[in-house]
């Protein structure tokens, strides 16, 4: 017999070598530089391999995918067309109304120890399905929970500064904040600067009154303080959502959660999950066996293995997925958070990322970004000058006073200025130091702080010089209130910025002649004999004058740097208290 092969034997083998190569995607057009890169080849073999074909193409000229795929087998790869994952480009979204709903993101915020962590760990433990009961191993920054078959994300990044934070790098990451008020204290400080970041970032609130199992408690003098506030609930004729709760004994929680998906029913909270992803990291580590690592909030579109991801100046092709039980998952869809391995480096919390094509286009992302600089504050005049030129219609005031009787007529001052063209809104008021919390605002909202008799805290200080926010510093209010008005006629003659240049504690004082020197530890910079410099006592300016004299040991030095002690004599001052701050300016004329 003749033991002839079937004719189409050949072709079958040389199908199956042919899958046998190591696969590559590839886009449908592409240069000839960039195929050179997923080749690992150097662009003049793809130019001769070209040629070969008859094709003439220099290093920038773009090919087609079938082109492309008879140069990647000459070198030994099979090809498949790249799947975009963004289905629809995004000036051709779909209408609003045809997006399926997504679980709202919901973040708790309060005064310290009004119970924001008993009542996650109370979500945490209610209303989740009897398998995942318990099985929370692993914590990402955010879990989901579910309730009648609805899914709600919570950010297990509680507090305001976090919250703002985020939002001051340009993301907007929650839907709704939950208020935590215990029903025995009320209204605290930090309560107040929780609602007032909640409102800058124009985010719902629902009230949780919680500790209404007390004896002591008094839910009905907490609504009264809100009503003062400006949140009237619901009760009251307003339309704040208001729950009374017990997170220790898990009373009110399921109310709670009933009540969230009312207000996010309301908002209509939508998103197509057939994009390429986008969102937010919420936050970021470098774990010393996996490297570095990241929780994403997803916002729109879906996540999966393999994408390629930006995420500031980070990139990375996500290797895995796991959800907030340390599970690893095939695909994250809108409003969930998920942690993900494969990013180069460690992002910062705040990112934004999307997803792209290919790695060598998140390497020509990340290269044209320019580095993180501190931006340059914006002052008084040059928000003047984008008044007058018609940029700004708002202008945000973060003001911190002194004492609490100076608060409401300076913020009734400031809101009665103002323009046709911008107007003035003062989005906190507070007494006390101003603190990194108040700058967070500031640069949040595109805000100025305004001081009155009120210094910045150390921490503050540094903070402000990063996120470029304006700090102004006032003693006398007409003063105050004539350079707003001025500002938002766009009249403000350029002003000084004060840099701080060095920082001394005074921790010991002596007898020279008529007079008493500071002995004095240098916290930070430099100091300088003749420099301008003021004196702080419990972050109050006691003199401005000048250093008179400056001695290491017994001998006359010109300038002495931080992590030095010093004899430290003052023009015209000699009422030193121990712990009396010095600081050293100079001034710089902002443009």
């Amino acid at each position: 017999m003749n033991s002839k092969k079937p004719a189409g034997g050949n072709q079958k083998e040389g199908n199956e070598a042919i899958n046998a190569l190591p696969q590559i995607e590839l886009p449908p057009s592409i240069t000839v530089k960039q195929l050179a890169d997923i080749l690992k080849v150097e662009p003049v073999k793809i130019i001769k391999q070209l040629m070969r074909q008859g094709i003439m193409a220099n290093i920038n000229q773009t090919i087609d995918f079938d082109t492309a795929t008879l140069i990647a087998t000459a070198f030994g790869y099979r090809t498949q067309k790249e799947v975009k994952h963004q289905a629809l480009p995004s000036h051709k979204k779909e209408a609003r109304g045809k997006l399926p709903l997504r679980p709202p993101v919901v973040t708790v915020m309060g005064h310290v120890d009004h119970g924001k962590t008993t009542l996650l760990d109370a979500i945490r433990q209610t209303n989740v399905t009897a398998h995942e009961a318990g099985a929370i191993t692993q914590h990402i920054g955010a879990y989901q929970t579910t309730v009648d078959g609805r899914k709600i994300t919570f950010l297990d990044t509680p507090g305001h500064e976090a919250f703002t934070t985020m939002r001051a790098h340009g993301a907007r990451v929650t839907d709704i904040v939950v208020l935590v008020v215990a029903a025995d204290d009320g209204v605290m400080p930090q309560t107040v600067e929780a609602i007032n970041h909640a409102k800058a970032a124009e985010v719902p609130i629902l009230v949780a009154i919680n500790k209404i199992d007390k004896p002591d408690a008094n839910p009905d003098h907490v609504k009264q303080q809100l009503a003062d506030l400006g949140l009237v609930i619901e009760e009251w004729g307003g339309d704040v959502v208001c729950v009374p709760i017990s997170a220790k004994k898990k009373q009110g929680i399921t109310d709670l959660l009933e009540n969230l998906f009312l207000v996010a029913d309301i908002l209509e909270l939508k998103a197509n999950p057939n994009f390429a992803a986008e969102g937010v990291v919420i936050e970021a580590k470098l774990d010393k066996t996996k490297g570095p690592l990241a929780t994403l909030l997803i916002q729109k579109g879906s996540l999966e293995p393999g994408n390629v991801i930006v995420a500031g100046n980070t990139w990375g092709k996500i290797k895995a997925l796991f959800d907030d039980k340390g599970k690893q998952i095939r695909k994250a869809a809108p409003s969930v958070a998920v942690e993900v391995l494969g990013i180069n480096d460690v992002p910062q919390s705040g990112d934004v990322f999307t997803v792209v094509a290919n790695e060598h286009q998140a390497r020509s992302i990340i290269d044209k970004q320019k580095p993180s600089l501190a931006r340059a504050p914006l002052s008084l005049s040059a928000l003047s000058s984008q008044i007058n030129e018609g940029q700004v219609k708002e202008l945000n005031f973060v003001l911190k006073t002194d004492v609490e009787g100076s608060i409401e007529p300076i913020k009734i001052s400031i809101e009665r200025l103002g323009t046709e063209k911008t107007k003035a809104k003062v989005i906190h008021a507070a007494s006390g130091s101003i603190t990194e919390s108040d700058v967070l605002l500031a640069s949040a909202s595109k805000g100025i702080i305004i001081g009155f008799n009120s210094r910045p805290m150390l921490g503050a200080t540094r903070l402000a010089e990063e996120e470029g926010v304006n700090i102004q510093h006032y003693d006398v209010i007409y003063k105050l209130i004539e350079d707003v008005d001025k500002t938002l006629k766009g009249m403000l003659e350029p002003t000084y910025a004060e840099i701080l240049e060095g920082r001394a504690e005074v921790r010991a004082i002596f007898p020279s002649g008529q007079r008493k020197v500071a002995g004095a530890y240098i916290t930070e910079g430099k100091l300088f004999r003749n420099a301008q410099v003021k004196i702080l006592r419990q972050n109050k300016i006691v003199c401005q004058s000048k250093i008179s004299s400056l001695k290491r040991f017994k001998e006359d030095v010109a300038e002495a740097s931080a992590g030095l002690e010093c004899g430290i004599g003052i023009e015209g001052f000699t009422d030193f208290h121990l712990g009396d701050i010095i600081e050293l300016y100079r001034k710089e004329r902002v443009a």
